[in-house]
């Protein structure tokens, strides 16, 4: 059985994550936050509690919009240590060249898609969502932002050896899987389209 990290789990399970959700993985759950009883307590830039080359994949879903950009590095070279020789991390995070795009176009404030927790629009994918933070969860700020081309470059300046992904048809997601090893583009996409939506 293989082992992945859940980063950022909070209250989910593996269940319905595209790739993790068979019996060939064992879930590992990793947050900040203590109320969702996580296996392992910390955060993305301290994972010290994660054993050296001890896991096999890293899936974190909306994380690292919430560092601020000099701390992405940290979390990248956190995501390189956990893993295993041959690991991989299977990231999402906002695409800001879409979302940039729908600013030119003034919609800001115009609602682009509906999610469970109400409307989003452009201003909630690049600052974070208005009606969160404004309970008081100021934690979901996002404070840093991702083109597909430079998610691939802190992936690289991390040690990683490939990066395969990109946009989600038709919507503001990127989504990326990174090598620990170098592979070839076969071997990436055969391997990125078990576990990427696009």
């Amino acid at each position: 059985m293989k082992t992945f990290l859940h980063v950022g789990c909070g209250p989910k399970t593996k269940t319905g994550l595209r790739g993790f959700d068979s019996d060939e993985w064992n879930e590992i759950r990793f947050d900040i936050d203590p109320n969702v009883a996580p296996d392992i307590q910390g955060t993305l830039t301290d994972m010290s509690l994660v054993e050296t080359g001890s896991v096999d994949a890293v899936y974190s879903a909306h994380n690292i919009e919430h560092l601020f950009p000099h701390e992405v590095p940290m979390a990248m070279r956190e995501f390189h240590r956990v893993l295993k020789p041959d690991g991989i991390v299977v990231i999402t995070c906002p695409d800001l060249q879409s979302v940039c795009e729908a600013v030119v176009k003034d919609r800001l404030l115009e609602p682009l898609y509906e999610s469970p927790a109400g409307p989003i629009a452009p201003i909630d994918i690049l600052y974070g969502h208005r009606g969160y933070i404004a309970q008081g969860n100021v934690f979901m700020a996002h404070k840093c932002g991702f083109t597909y081309s430079t998610l691939a470059v802190s992936f690289y300046q991390s040690g990683f050896k490939s990066v395969y992904g990109g946009r989600k048809s038709q919507s503001f997601d990127l989504w990326s899987v990174a090598f620990k090893n170098e592979k070839s583009e076969e071997d990436m996409r055969a391997i990125g389209s078990v576990f990427l939506p696009i």
